[in-house]
This record gives structure tokens, C-alpha cells and sequence, in this order.
């Protein structure tokens, strides 16, 4: 009996599974069933990008195939990519998801390894050699830029980089952007653009109760801006924010919203067979345009000092600078008129042009990938790797989900549904022999030696849930839920690295 004991551990130490039943059903509706031969090794998956892609492709392939290890690969010792530095602040609610993450993360057959950059500590290749499945679902690390004359004038940011600094990207904690104009402008009718415009306009008493970094409090704190204007190339139908972060911005205490009515007439009309959450959206919009101020309370107003406003049909052809040519002071826009109906709509420039003053220009058109490695394709045009279904084309056994994937669109959510479409697709692909199953492969153990040959030291998520216990200390010292650390070494000091 104990002879047999001993051979069944050194099995699961081998990674080994005998006899095991493995079954999935996918968006696709079909189950899944294959029994895994008693000599066949237990699947060894990496995922590179500890994101909600990252995260909800482990999650999948953990729960669908019981012999299945994942290992998560991750460049900043943190995990939780932009739930943790793209959710704004005031939105506690939408990182409870790092819970769910946090549950997959401590499942004994997947492992989390941060401070590890993919494409410089370790090639996609060797990756390759030690996994039976490589997942790359690394995200959008860049931001697409305007191509305009002006645009790397002092006082313009890409709405990345100014996220990144309100929420403690270790990259942006230098930003320190000049806060001392009137009046800003954001390119872009989303919900970044609409987070950015809130965060510059809350009350600070508001801000102080959430996570925001401590040194972008501060900031904000002196800053000047109670004008904030939002520009988009097309019209009220074409916005691509949502009627959540709309409502926010309408109540926001202290500061009213400045729509013109004329961007809205006739469209009551045109919205009536929309789709309903355009409709809701379009009325909401109408109903703020057309309340006249005196319908709004007397105290509302007196204590209003701040305002924000839609502008349409509108494109940025230059960012306009001082007289000593260093600092923006304004954006000269081209008026524009649609050609076409509803999301398909093209702005087309009239030959009109206005100039709006403005000393902060903050360019919220939209998040970008890029290449990881020579050894995976990229189509630069489109900013993602060719794939199938997340099959990367050409490279069987690698695979990518998210933004990556599809392009930097849509909520969380809609991560998740693409995430699982992956993690389906690689269960699949073990599942029906498309995977080179037979030779047993090493994992993070042959990584590793690669690592420390490198000099690269990975942390772990026992490391993290240090790092996370003193943010939080440091957090409730102050009245806030966390005060995030900005700097990687001071990461690395606190767990000892």
C-alpha cells in the first residue's frame, strides 16, 4: 500500500495524471470529453499578461480541464494590468473582479511569476520549448498618436499616460502634468475621455476616499482647470461613451454640464428604432441639453463653479503654441459633417476651421499593441496579432486573447467572452490531438534557469499579496481603501528582493 502511495505522488511530482475525464462546453454549446491516457503529462499552459485576458483565459482553462497547470507571466512585480491602473478610482466596483483573479491565482495547479518581461528576460521561443500552449494576452502598451502639427508641445498628454499617472503606473508616476490652466481639452467621446474629465473636475473630498495615487491627489489639489471640454470628429449618435459614466458626469457634484441644444435637433426622431441602450443614451443627452437653468435648483448652481461640454464634428488639425513655441495654448479643429448614418458615419472636413483656447490637451483616441517579439507575427496596420478564433496564424500552439487579439474595444466584460473563446480553442486543440502531447514539458522550470542565468528574479503572488498588505495599511492610515507603491524597486525592497 505504501509502495503504491509513493508511486502515485511521484507521478503528480512528474506531472502526471492517470485516468483523468476532462470536460468543456464552450459559447459554442458542445461538450467536450476525452479520457487522458494514464502515461499522457498533465498539460503545461503559459499566459503572458496578468490582465483580465490574462487572468479570465487561466480561469477557463482550469476549470474545463482538470490536469491542466498554468503558469501567469508578468512584467511589473503587480498583477491585474488595467483593472488595477485603467479602472478609474471612483469606480471601486468594478475591480472586485480581482477577487475572482485572486482566486484563480491561488489554485494549486497555477502559479503567477511578475517582474518577468516576455520578449527581453525571456523569448517567446523558449517559452515555446517549455509549454505545451503559449497565450499571449499582454494587452495595449501604447497609445495611437493625433499626427498632427503641436502634438508633443509641453502640456499635451495621451489619455494613457495621464491614467497611468492618477492610478500608479510605474511608467507615468513621473508625468507631473501642468495643471495650471482654465481650460482643457480631451480629444475623444469615450469612457476614458469622460473618467478623465471627472477625475480633473471632482471634488477633492471625493477623491481623497478612493485609491487615486497620493501624489496625483496632491496635484490635483492645486490645480486650476474648472473647464473641461469634450471633442469628437462625428456627431451625438457616434459617441461611444456609456449612459453609466454620462449620468456620473451630469451629477457630479459642484460642476454643470454645457451641451448645445442645435447638436441635437432631430434626433429624437432618428434614435426611435436605435437600439435601446443608444436611445436611452441619445434622450439622456437631450433631456441635459434642453434643461434650462433655472429648472436646475438655486443651490446647484451657486455651487457649480466648474463645467464641462460636449463639442461634435469637430477633428484636431494642429495643437496651437505659445509665443514662445514650448506650451500649448489652444487647438485649432476643423469642422466636419457626416457622411453615411450611425457607427458607420464618416467625418468629413467642411473647409471650416474654429480655435479653441486651452492649456492642457488630452488625447483619449484610443490604446494600441505592439509587437512582443520577432517571432510572432504582427499586422501593425491593425495593431494585433492575426489569429483565429486566438490561434496565432502560422505558430501552432501559441495562442493570444484580448486586446491583443481583437483590438483595445469594449468593457471587461466582453474581455472576459473573448478570453474564454481562447481558452476554448486551446482546450480544443489538447483535447484533439492538434498539440504535440508526448514529450513532457518542464514549464517554469526550464524558464526559470533561463531567468536566473539572466539575472531575473520573479516574484511571486504570495510576494504580491505582501506588497498588497502594506498598500492597504498604508491606505488605511490615510482613509483610503489603498495608497498604491509607484516605484518598482521599492516593490522589490519590501519583499525582500
Amino acid at each position: 500500500m505504501m509502495m503504491m502511495i509513493m508511486m502515485m505522488m511521484m507521478r503528480e511530482r512528474d506531472g502526471y495524471r492517470g485516468g483523468l475525464t476532462i470536460e468543456s462546453s464552450g459559447a459554442n454549446g458542445r461538450g467536450l470529453r476525452r479520457w487522458l491516457s494514464s502515461a499522457a503529462p498533465a498539460p503545461r499552459v503559459c499566459v503572458v499578461g496578468s490582465g483580465p485576458a490574462g487572468f479570465y483565459t487561466a480561469q477557463h482553462i482550469l476549470k474545463h480541464h482538470g490536469g491542466a497547470q498554468v503558469d501567469i507571466y508578468e512584467k511589473l512585480p503587480v498583477p491585474f494590468g488595467l483593472v488595477r491602473f485603467g479602472v478609474a478610482p471612483d469606480h471601486p466596483e468594478v475591480k472586485n473582479v480581482i477577487n475572482t483573479f485572486t482566486q484563480t491565482a491561488r489554485s494549486g495547479r497555477c502559479s503567477y511569476y511578475g517582474n518577468v518581461t516576455v520578449g527581453r528576460d525571456v523569448m517567446v521561443p523558449e517559452l515555446r520549448r517549455a509549454y505545451h500552449a503559449v497565450v499571449l494576452s499582454y494587452g495595449a502598451e501604447d497609445n495611437r498618436v493625433l499626427g498632427i502639427p503641436g502634438e508633443n508641445l509641453s502640456g499635451v498628454y495621451s489619455a494613457r499616460a495621464f491614467v497611468g499617472w492618477y492610478n500608479g503606473l510605474p511608467e507615468n508616476r513621473d508625468l507631473k502634468p501642468d495643471l495650471s490652466c482654465e481650460t482643457a481639452l480631451i480629444l475623444g467621446h469615450g469612457n476614458v475621455a469622460l473618467d478623465i474629465a471627472r477625475i480633473l473636475l471632482s471634488p477633492l473630498q471625493l477623491l481623497r476616499k478612493t485609491d487615486i495615487t497620493d501624489s496625483s491627489l496632491a496635484a490635483l489639489a492645486c490645480s486650476k482647470v474648472k473647464r473641461v471640454w469634450l471633442v469628437g470628429r462625428r456627431g451625438p449618435l457616434q459617441v461611444a461613451f456609456t449612459i453609466k459614466e454620462l449620468r456620473e458626469m451630469i451629477n457630479l457634484p459642484g460642476a454643470r454640464a454645457v451641451l448645445d441644444s442645435a447638436d441635437f435637433t432631430g434626433l429624437e426622431n432618428a434614435v426611435k428604432d436605435a437600439p435601446r441602450p443608444r436611445k436611452r443614451l441619445t434622450e439622456l443627452m437631450i433631456k441635459t441639453a434642453l434643461e434650462k437653468p433655472r429648472e436646475r435648483p438655486v443651490e446647484a448652481q451657486a455651487a457649480a463653479p466648474r463645467e464641462w461640454g460636449l463639442k461634435f464634428q469637430r477633428s484636431p488639425q494642429e495643437v496651437l503654441p505659445t509665443p514662445d513655441g514650448k506650451r500649448a495654448r489652444g487647438v485649432r479643429l476643423a469642422l466636419t459633417r457626416l457622411e453615411g448614418s450611425g457607427d458607420s458615419a464618416r467625418a468629413v472636413p467642411t473647409g471650416e476651421v474654429e480655435e479653441l483656447e486651452c492649456g492642457l490637451v488630452l488625447s483619449s483616441i484610443g490604446y494600441r499593441s505592439l509587437p512582443l517579439d520577432p517571432a510572432v507575427p504582427f499586422d501593425t496596420q491593425r495593431g494585433i496579432i492575426p489569429n483565429s478564433s486566438g490561434r496565432v496564424e502560422g505558430v501552432p500552439g501559441l495562442y493570444c486573447s484580448g486586446w491583443v487579439k481583437r483590438g483595445p474595444t469594449g468593457v471587461i466584460i466582453t474581455t472576459m467572452n473573448d478570453s474564454f473563446d481562447t481558452a476554448q480553442s486551446v482546450l480544443e486543440d489538447l483535447q484533439g490531438g492538434v498539440l504535440d502531447m508526448s514529450p513532457s514539458r518542464e514549464g517554469f522550470g526550464a524558464v526559470e534557469s533561463i531567468l536566473r542565468s539572466r539575472g531575473v528574479r520573479p516574484v511571486s503572488f504570495s510576494d504580491w499579496e505582501k506588497i498588497d498588505a502594506a498598500e492597504v495599511a498604508r491606505g488605511k492610515a490615510a482613509g483610503k481603501p489603498r495608497e498604491k507603491i509607484v516605484d518598482p524597486a521599492e516593490m522589490l525592497r519590501l519583499i525582500g528582493h
